[in-house]
């Protein structure tokens, strides 16, 4: 009886929104509308009302977006008889379709997500044993060194815990390659890192083949091991002590849980946020899955797997015969195959490890075209809508992340599409400057404001926006190839721990430099066809405008594909731990300010310290979190600075044991608190208003300092020719 009810509640609720939504209105009555639904929604968001409110909102909001569907279907498209106009008008309409799709599906998700689950770190009743994997390519021995001291430091019981290496980079194929170089880096590569494991007390495992990439590395970890649950760790994922009380306890409840996922938090700036210079003070672009999506999709039992940072049962891992390997991004298809099964996952958002993003644009592009590559597959070959085992909300939630990958498409026609009238006068848009107003604005702002509702805090205007655009342009091509050869893509490992030693451009900037030419001409171009032709002025005038928000991103875009150089080889992160600094046979009172894998800098609380030069070897005292005695760390001082009674010393380790790496994992990367500090730091909503404000200031400082780098890479390309030529004579 109760469902039959709420069936006939939901049957005369949309009957009334389809009347709303088609009801045909005169342009007054449809511009006051819009006028008042955008009145409204702002008035909840500044009075910040919650709950029940802002579903009204989002409601009165999505009536708008469906009325702009309606109106743009029946009353825009060209005629079918001028192919010219019907098809990129075609085209430019499915996009707003796709566009429309996925915020449907995204309010779907996360309208309501689940709060942030209790750490179960004090219920842990049994401890189940744990392997631990740490799949290896080509990453760095100490890179390596800092994650596996970190996992094999974790604070779970010693018998309990198995860490493994598991190094494709030293497989047996390497070692007996035809190739002699190629065989004889393999095999020192196989050598020093099986004394690394030996040293830390890890497990050492390589295979024959170098087969099915990271899955068929995975799997044959499986193969070799014995644990209840299988934690994860890419190479450049160190774990917090904490990780494991985190996250093994939601498997005593559960006997059918295959997956306790936690988020990558990342200590490094992408290319973004390190040429922008928002890292510490803006959400990074990875927080809004990690902080919003993830806890949207564990609403729903969809939270996936992501590759590391993830604790997953061997029960429903062998149930399937191991992690997927048909396509590239096997994490998320390994999840897509366990809730086809009837497992579950559970997404715990508190950031449990500190990890490396790609640090140049390339090697993000590189990052970014796997992603889109290997869900496209997924698409493909396992099509989530039709999977056999999932509910239908779990169909959604696996429809909505892999077609996100798509949005290429959408993004290139929308960037495009202003230039088909203003170069070639083609109407592939048929609406007057009032329509626009009535139905076109009111849509941009109320999807803006809708965005704002579902993401807040974690992320701010206009930004999706400029990470979409850079991807498109090089992700486009990935995309289409793989559609028309989806089992071509390969597994490539992202470039790990990198540095920029001086500016320049990316080498995959180019493309760039032309966008903003072009849409530099189309400016002028406006001006003269309002000039020329100003019967058209309503009609040219939005176009135009909506040429320079175009113009806006690829402006910004030029900041972005203008890679700063760095000073420091790696990130420091702040931290205040008491220490002691031994140098010359003495010791200071001291306190670690900041830390990075490479070195330390502190503060020595003594005025009476024997004058200390660059060059000179001290030893760092200090007490891990894992013990009760103070250990001591080799230093070389690396600069000096004196103010008053405090001595500020910047130190690099040289670590010359096992015991030394254990100790630099300690002070990096064991205490998960400062990285969710570090989180909520950042996370402040400017709001619409404000948030395009300081988005408009930024590309206009990124466009000037794009250019600027192009002249100067003119400059030096014209100076390397003169030098050339002169070489020459």
């Amino acid at each position: 009886m109760q469902t039959a009810r709420s069936i006939l509640m939901w049957m005369v609720v949309s009957l009334c929104g389809i009347v709303l939504i088609t009801l045909p209105v005169n342009l007054q009555t449809q511009l006051i509308a819009s006028t008042a639904v955008v009145t409204f929604m702002a008035v909840i968001k500044v009075l910040k009302a919650q709950g029940t409110w802002r579903l009204i909102a989002l409601a009165f909001g999505t009536s708008i977006v469906l009325r702009y569907v309606y109106w743009r279907t029946t009353n825009t498209l060209p005629p079918i008889n001028q192919p010219e106009n019907f098809i990129p008008g075609l085209l430019l309409y499915l996009a707003e379709t796709y566009n429309v799709a996925m915020l449907m599906l995204s309010l779907f998700i996360v309208a309501t997500p689940l709060p942030p689950r209790v750490g179960c770190a004090s219920k842990v009743q049994q401890y189940p044993s744990v392997d631990v994997f740490v799949p290896s390519y080509n990453e760095d021995t100490k890179l390596l060194a800092n994650t596996l001291a970190s996992a094999k430091a974790m604070d779970y019981p010693a018998d309990k815990l198995k860490v493994w290496l598991l190094d494709d980079g030293g497989t047996l194929q390497k070692r007996n390659s035809t190739k002699l170089l190629e065989a004889q880096t393999a095999m020192a590569r196989h050598d020093e890192l099986k004394q690394l494991c030996e040293d830390l007390d890890v497990e050492y495992l390589t295979r024959d083949r170098n087969e099915h990439a990271k899955a068929g590395n995975l799997n044959n970890g499986l193969k070799h091991s014995k644990g209840d649950l299988i934690a994860v760790f890419d190479a450049d994922h160190a774990p917090a002590r904490d990780f494991l009380l985190e996250t093994v306890g939601y498997f005593e409840d559960d006997p059918k849980l295959f997956l306790v996922q936690t988020p990558h938090f990342f200590i490094n700036p992408d290319p973004l946020e390190r040429n922008l210079r928002t890292f510490d003070n803006m959400p990074s672009e990875n927080e809004m899955f990690y902080g919003i999506i993830q806890r949207g999709l564990d609403k729903w039992n969809a939270a996936f797997f992501c590759g590391s940072a993830a604790v997953l049962s061997r029960a429903a891992l062998e149930s399937q015969n191991g992690f997927s390997g048909i396509s590239i991004t096997e994490d998320c298809e390994t999840a897509l195959a366990l809730h086809g099964s009837g497992w579950n996952s559970i997404y715990v958002d508190k950031p449990l490890i500190a990890g490396l993003q790609p640090a140049t644009f390339a090697s993000f592009i590189g990052q970014r075209s796997r992603w889109a590559q290997g869900m496209m597959q997924i698409l493909r070959f396992r099509f989530p809508l039709l999977k056999r085992g999932l509910s239908l909300p779990q169909r959604l939630c696996y429809m909505s992340s892999t077609l996100f990958w798509l949005f290429p498409f959408p993004r290139t026609i929308f960037l495009f599409a202003p230039l088909f009238y203003l170069f070639f006068d083609l109407e592939i848009f048929t609406a007057s400057g009032g329509e626009f107003l009535a139905y076109t604005l009111a849509y941009m702002l109320v999807n803006l404001m809708m965005q704002n509702y579902l993401y807040g805090s974690f992320r701010w205007p206009w930004i999706s926006e400029l990470y979409e655009y850079v991807q498109t342009v090089h992700l486009l091509p990935a995309v289409v190839s793989v559609m028309l050869n989806p089992r071509k893509p390969t597994f490539k490992v992202t470039a790990k721990d990198e540095s920029i030693s001086t500016s320049r451009l990316s080498e995959i900037s180019r493309p760039f430099f032309v966008i903003f030419a072009v849409q530099i001409i189309a400016v002028a171009v406006t001006i003269y066809r309002i000039y020329a032709e100003p019967y058209k002025a309503d009609v040219t005038l939005v176009v135009g405008g909506w040429n320079m928000i175009n113009l806006i991103l690829s402006g910004c875009a030029l900041g972005v594909v203008s890679e700063r150089g760095e000073r420091s080889s790696s990130r420091r992160v702040r931290v205040n731990r008491r220490s002691e600094f031994g140098v010359n046979g003495k010791w200071y009172s001291a306190s670690i300010e900041d830390v990075s894998v490479h070195g330390a800098r502190l503060n020595v609380f003594n005025k009476e310290l024997d004058p200390v030069i660059a060059g000179t070897e001290g030893v760092l005292r200090f007490q891990p979190y894992s013990g009760a005695e103070m250990e001591t760390l080799p230093v070389i001082v690396r600069n000096v600075q004196r103010t008053g009674e405090i001595t500020t010393i910047g130190c690099q380790y040289v670590p010359k044991g096992a015991l030394d790496h254990r100790l630099i994992a300690d002070l990096v990367f064991a205490n998960s608190d400062q990285w969710t500090q570090f989180q909520v730091a950042r996370r402040r909503n400017p709001g619409i208003i404000r948030g395009t404000i300081w988005f408009l200031g930024l590309s206009l400082y990124q466009t000037s300092r794009g250019l600027l780098y192009l002249f100067r890479s003119m400059r030096s390309e014209g100076e390397a020719e003169q030098q050339g030529a002169k070489a020459g004579n």
